[in-house]
């Protein structure tokens, strides 16, 4: 017997999202080695913003550093707890990870920070255009002067030609089946994502649907000097997605960013 449910979003996407969206990992360990090269050895606290299952946050936990994941999702910061802790079971050194709740928009932290990171588009997830500049201005509040916020963002390109289409992932038990568009007149993506996981007494469909703002640098670059940062560099992710051939230069930037001393 199959029934449809609808499900709370990014609570199927965090409970299976190491299973299926892990591919990218080392693209953006590449990048974030070649960009952070000069500025991680002087960070002494970090925080990982839209923490996900916790995988950065952990990678950024060296000896000596203290880290803070921040994410919306209750799924995803139950998963980076258990992530954190069977790291400490294990004895891996640097594994001082603290998981916070919290909006990108409005989190705080218990102290600032020397770095920031939100990786994996996750700025382009907030609800609208202006919540930019909230999620800046928090940024800003969270890090001592001159810290650095260093984060990827989805262009508009991306949406125009990645994300159309149908994309089909599956592992015993589970199967899930990803349609995406782009909607111009709102500028957002959209994907609507369908499961099928197999229970008790047959299969269960759910649907949960994510949609994404679409960036243009300009944007950007304004939102940043407007909250106090300075010296923005902004990077074609072309660069370290070598592999993909669906990827094209203008899809996809990072940013790095310099929080004002005054």
């Amino acid at each position: 017997m199959t029934e449809t449910s609808t499900s709370q979003t990014y609570k199927l996407l965090a409970r299976y999202y190491d299973d299926f969206f892990t591919f990218h990992l080392e693209w953006y360990r590449q990048a974030r080695r070649r960009l952070l090269s000069e500025i991680l050895p002087q960070v002494r606290a970090a925080c990982d913003l839209a923490c996900g299952t916790g995988t950065t946050a952990l990678e950024l936990a060296q000896p000596g550093i203290k880290v803070f994941g921040v994410d919306l999702s209750p799924t995803m910061c139950r998963l980076a707890r258990s992530k954190v802790r069977r790291a400490s079971r294990e004895g891996r050194d640097g594994a001082d990870v603290t998981i916070i709740p919290g909006d990108m928009r409005t989190f705080r932290l218990p102290e600032r920070v020397d770095l920031i990171t939100c990786e994996f588009d996750a700025l382009n997830h907030v609800p609208r255009k202006s919540d930019l500049a909230r999620v800046a201005g928090a940024v800003a509040r969270a890090l001592r002067p001159g810290g650095t916020f260093y984060f990827d963002v989805n262009n508009r390109l991306a949406f125009q030609t990645i994300w159309p289409g149908n994309a089909w992932f599956e592992k015993p038990g589970v199967v899930m089946v990803m349609r995406g568009a782009y909607d111009e007149r709102r500028d957002k993506g959209r994907t609507d994502a369908e499961w099928f996981i197999r229970e008790k007494g047959g299969w269960r469909r759910f649907h949960e649907r994510v949609e994404e703002v679409a960036w243009a640098r300009a944007e950007v670059l304004q939102t940043l000097r407007a909250t106090g940062f300075h010296r923005i560099r902004a990077y074609d992710a072309n660069a370290f997605f070598h592999g993909n051939p669906r990827f094209h230069p203008g899809c996809r930037t990072f940013y790095v960013a310099q929080r004002q001393v005054a």
